[in-house]
Parts: structure tokens; sequence; C-alpha cells
């Protein structure tokens, strides 16, 4: 078992992957809901404003939106930048270019070899159903 001090009250919790202790996650979660709604009310505030006016550090913000969890619009003036190019993007961690170079590189590194019999044989997944020694 892994006992970790919450990261924003220090009280001792169970550690499970999160560096808050539940009720902590809990009220953080529920700020979200408020933030997200500020965001919505009022599209064309700064990332400074949103944070002072919800008493969010901004850092929480830009975690939220690297989780693509909230997204500004493009009259706020706010963005960040793809950890791959730098380019500016609204949401997330990559901009739409670098996630199809990533996807191409993905699907392009997993190739289907054909299956071998153990005499080294490659056995063809066309034509007829083969039985082999009885």
């Amino acid at each position: 078992m892994d006992v970790r001090n919450c990261k924003k009250c220090g009280k001792l919790f169970n550690f499970d992957g999160d560096s808050l202790c539940p009720a902590c996650a809990k009220e953080m979660e529920e700020k979200f809901f408020v933030v997200r709604e500020y965001i919505y009310k009022n599209p064309s505030a700064g990332m400074a404003v949103v944070a002072e006016d919800n008493d969010v550090p901004i850092q929480q913000i830009k975690k939220w939106i690297r989780q693509e969890r909230l997204t500004f619009s493009r009259e706020s003036g706010i963005s960040i930048d793809c950890e791959a190019c730098g380019k500016p993007i609204l949401t997330g961690r990559y901009c739409k270019e670098c996630k199809g170079k990533m996807t191409n590189k993905f699907s392009s590194a997993y190739v289907e070899k054909p299956a071998e019999q153990k005499d080294g044989t490659k056995i063809s997944s066309k034509g007829k159903m083969r039985f082999f020694g009885n």
C-alpha cells in the first residue's frame, strides 16, 4: 500500500495515481464544473481572469486543457503549445497535424507477419484448410 501526503491539504491518503486525497480531488472536480460554466458564459475571458475569478491555479486550468476537458474559444486569445512542434492549439497535447503523423507512425510500425510452421515454411492465409500429420 502506497501512502502519500495530499499536495493540497497535506493529509495522508492511499495513493491511487492522483496527487490529491479523495476530498481534495472531489473539491477540484467541483471547481472544474464551475470553471467550465464560467468559460461558457465568458468566452473572451483570459486564463488569468478565469483562474482569479474561480480561485483555481493557472496550472490546474492548463492541466484540464491538456486532458482535453476544457477548451477556450479563439476569441479568448488563449492557446497552449503543441508538445511536438510548438504550434498554438486550443486543447489537448498535440496539434491535428502531429496527431496525424503519430497515427501514421504507429500504424506503419505494426506489420503483420505470416505465420510459420515448425519447419520454417510460411503458412498461407489464402486457400483451403489444411490438416498436418495425424
